[in-house]
């Protein structure tokens, strides 16, 4: 059974090749993803590594996590699942209601001044 891997604190110039040849160092690599801005296309900084088996990502785990590459504590460990909802603070249901001129009916106060 595979095993997914989050890995954070990377570089902005590492590529997803590059991370495929780090990992391929603790077993072998079914999928190296950088998670890159939508609109930029620039690397947003962490991406996952899909390991073979789970011995294998336990063993990058041990291996990667706080090492240090282009200069940076690299933070390797298991990935969660997505939550259900949508993510990064955004979409999911609802959301912070406005303060001022909050237009959902009822009688408005004046200002207490």
């Amino acid at each position: 059974m595979t095993m997914k891997l989050f890995v954070g604190n990377l570089s902005f110039q590492t590529t997803s090749s590059q991370l495929e040849d780090l990992f391929a160092q603790a077993g072998t690599v079914q999928s190296a993803t950088l998670i890159t801005d939508r609109e930029t296309g620039r690397s947003r900084g962490f991406g996952f590594v899909e390991m073979a088996s789970r011995e294998e990502g336990e063993q990058a785990i041990r291996q990667f996590n706080g090492m240090e590459v282009d200069g940076r504590n690299l933070t390797v460990n298991e990935a969660r699942p997505r939550e259900e909802g949508g993510g990064g603070g955004r979409g999911g249901r609802g959301g912070g209601g406005g303060g001022r001129g909050d237009s959902r009916g009822g009688s408005r106060r004046p200002p207490r001044w």
